[in-house]
């Protein structure tokens, strides 16, 4: 009998015509998927590491809440 399919993410935005940039959590994992203009500066792009060809960008909400700024 195969799984539940995955929830769509539930979006959040900062765009006012359906634009980037904007957030998407997953509601599974807690993830982060972030959607924006993609990253094609080489200087940039060679401060990335460890990202395999299969790989794309998605960010833990512990990474977002260990280095969010504390008050």
């Amino acid at each position: 009998m195969p799984g539940n399919p995955p929830q769509s993410p539930t979006a959040r935005t900062t765009s006012e015509h359906g634009n980037c940039p904007s957030l998407y959590e997953v509601e599974e994992t807690g993830d982060i998927v972030v959607q924006g203009d993609r990253l094609t500066d080489p200087e940039h792009l060679a401060q990335l590491r460890d990202v395999g060809e299969h790989e794309t960008f998605v960010v833990p909400r512990e990474l977002l809440t260990h280095f969010a700024p504390k008050k």
